[in-house]
């Protein structure tokens, strides 16, 4: 099964899960609220905080043109006539705050990484000596950009959001042929939605992309809630990204869909109940009850009182519970041969009660 290492946090089948609080833009280009969000993510149990790294110029051009107008009916009205300029302003987070925040999440115990959306911002990023990159469902068919990510020979995880299996095929192959080895795909819907569909999840593509390209496979949820992330868990996701905020009422462009600290918190709770749940691929007992229940399985007994020499018969042996007696796999074996002496009924068989077989007791 594929796995790796992020630092020095083995991520793959077999491994906690890794989990991942993507703040977004709900730091609203506050330090502080940043700060706060960062210190409550870690009290309530995420590994890493992941960033996005960018700014209005390196994501877009400004203009007013029909292109760069947001619309889209299923957005919220304060963004439909914004231009993707306007909008990534308002959301983008000040780079000069990103060592800081990465300084702060390892002293709370937690990774920091970030999204890049182009050269300079992998520049920056590298210049920070971040463990690993993430790179966006709509950046995962941005080729040039995943060339450079890939030449850092860093993890590399990807979201697939919406990408075609050919499109999937092609960003692999780049990403590979360019250096990336440890490769992560999540697998994501992207409704940004506060009630999402959940036959809209299809949870089984989480196991078919680790199969079909033997990566470390995960999900990324853009959508509010805690079902689903704990449902891909045991679908066989490694990794779960997931929005966080501390306060959703904020008014930041992603509060709506993004968890707060007590859903966080209940959400990494179940996953790790999950895990536990899941356990490893054991066979046999698995604790000392159950060692004990083996007893109520079937074995051979001796039905009624024996005399030495008497052979054994379907009459006088019977295959019953408890399990003291021979496995009744040897019950064909057994029959015919005579009894090595007197044996009462109700007692269990064993060999050293059968004539010519002692030896195997």
């Amino acid at each position: 099964m594929p796995e790796f290492k992020i630092s020095e946090r083995s991520v793959g089948p077999g491994h906690p899960c890794f989990i991942v609080a993507e703040i977004s833009s709900n730091h609203q280009q506050n330090f502080e609220q940043a700060v706060d969000i960062v210190k409550a993510a870690a009290a309530a149990g995420a590994d890493a905080i992941k960033m996005q790294t960018y700014t209005a110029e390196t994501i877009t051009l400004d203009s007013r043109k029909d292109w760069f107008v947001v619309g889209g009916k299923d957005n919220p009205e304060s963004w439909q006539e914004e231009t993707f300029f306007d909008l990534y302003k308002k959301a983008y987070c000040p780079w000069e705050w990103q060592p800081k925040l990465k300084k702060l999440s390892e002293e709370l115990g937690m990774m920091f990484f970030s999204t890049p959306f182009d050269d300079t911002a992998v520049d920056f990023l590298e210049s920070m000596d971040v463990p690993c990159y993430k790179i966006a469902s709509y950046e995962a068919t941005d080729i040039p950009l995943l060339k450079r990510i890939a030449k850092t020979g860093k993890p590399v995880i990807m979201s697939v959001g919406f990408a075609s299996l050919e499109e999937i095929d092609y960003s692999v192959k780049v990403l590979r042929e360019n250096g990336a080895r440890d490769i992560s795909l999540l697998h994501c819907v992207s409704m940004y939605s506060e009630t999402p569909d959940v036959g809209d999840m299809n949870l089984r593509t989480i196991a078919d992309l680790r199969e079909r390209y033997g990566v470390v496979s995960g999900f990324s949820d853009n959508n509010f809630g805690t079902d689903v992330p704990v449902l891909a868990v045991a679908a066989g996701a490694s990794i779960i990204e997931k929005h966080f905020t501390t306060n959703r009422d904020s008014g930041s462009f992603d509060a709506r869909f993004s968890l707060d600290a007590g859903d966080w918190k209940r959400m990494v709770d179940e996953i790790r109940r999950v895990e536990k749940v899941l356990g490893k691929v054991h066979y046999g007992p698995a604790n000392e009850a159950e060692a004990y229940n083996r007893r109520f399985r079937r074995s051979l007994f001796v039905a009624h009182d024996v005399k030495k020499g008497e052979a054994f018969t379907k009459d006088n042996v019977r295959d019953i519970r408890p399990a003291d007696g021979l496995e009744t796999r040897y019950f064909d074996e057994i029959l015919g041969k005579a009894a090595s002496q007197d044996i009462e009924a109700g007692t269990p068989l064993s060999w050293s009660l059968i004539q010519g077989m002692e030896s195997r007791s």
